[in-house]
């Protein structure tokens, strides 16, 4: 099949407006802005789009905090977008760093401590716009639990993810996967993006790290927005969300998976493979290298026919 590159506007997200207001005239990003920032390609039945802008401005966060009720991290790209969109049904999925921020637990039951988290937490919240009066408890890793908003046009007729049941020749094994080996293969990349969500230095004890990798072939396509978080000396995790279509078959699987492990079986796996300690340094910055490592504590398996 051929492929034709679309130039597809996203909407802006529904945090409100998406830019600082400099003037009652000049909003910013403009809808020529956010055009020019939009790239897409369409294959088949589906377009990708992804939207890159700067870090938001101040105005959008403080919009972003008061509706979200926490402090955002540090880089907050408000505008970045990556949606995939089956043309035909209008069903999509959509990765969105207000979304994102929206599934992090907003209460003390997953929170992570080190020696003065609760100090650096009252400061984090002193310095956020509209969240002044007390301090109030949320995870301030950041660790989303965030796989995409999936939305159609047609709520009513159009197919939704669905868990996918276990192998009848295998229970084991769940009846559909994503086809690892045909993602192996060298076959032309006809379009690719990285497009980063947020980011946090977790105020100089690690990071956290939402960002989304995509690229299409002719065939196929593989969306990974990876979560990627790193408390030094406390734990280490990794939650991906991959999204698979099959542009012959008009079929998506999406695979969620989580992996953790504590900081120093981490660092003391890498140090048993042969790195030297700035060797480790470096490889705990890495989240693919990191997430080779660690073990999976949770995974599901969705998936979804939208061929008419």
């Amino acid at each position: 099949m051929s492929a034709a590159p679309a130039s597809t506007t996203i909407p802006a997200t529904g945090m409100g407006p998406p830019g600082h207001v400099t003037s009652a005239q000049e909003p910013y990003p403009s809808p020529e802005h956010l055009e020019a920032a939009t790239t897409g390609h369409t294959q088949g039945h589906f377009t990708v789009t992804t939207r890159k802008l700067p870090i938001s401005k101040s105005g959008p966060i403080a919009q972003m905090e008061q509706t979200l009720g926490i402090p955002v991290p540090e880089m907050i790209f408000g505008d970045n977008v990556v949606a995939v969109v089956h043309n035909p049904t209008g069903w999509r999925v959509e990765f969105n760093a207000y979304d994102a921020l929206d599934a992090v637990d907003k209460t003390d039951k997953n929170m992570l401590q080190v020696a003065y988290a609760k100090s650096w937490s009252a400061s984090r919240e002193q310095t956020s716009a509209g969240i002044k009066e007390v301090v109030k408890p949320y995870d301030w890793s950041y660790s989303t639990t965030y796989r995409g908003s999936s939305t159609t046009d047609n709520a009513e007729s159009a197919p939704a993810l669905a868990p996918v049941g276990p192998d009848p020749a295998d229970p084991r094994k769940p009846a559909k996967q994503i086809p690892l080996e045909l993602l192996k293969r060298r076959d032309p990349i006809l379009f690719f993006d990285d497009v980063v969500l947020y980011e946090s230095e977790l105020d100089d004890n690690g990071i956290s790290m939402l960002s989304v990798k995509t690229r299409v072939h002719e065939h196929r396509m593989l969306l990974l927005c990876r979560l990627f978080m790193r408390l030094d000396h406390v734990v280490a995790r990794v939650r991906d969300t991959r999204v698979y279509v099959d542009f012959d078959e008009d079929e998506v699987i999406r695979e969620y998976t989580v992996k953790e492990g504590s900081y120093a079986d981490l660092k003391q796996a890498f140090l048993m493979s042969g790195l030297t300690p700035d060797g480790v340094t470096v490889a705990l910055r890495d989240g693919n290298k990191v997430a080779e490592l660690l073990p999976i504590i949770d995974q599901t398996i969705e998936s979804v026919s939208l061929k008419s």
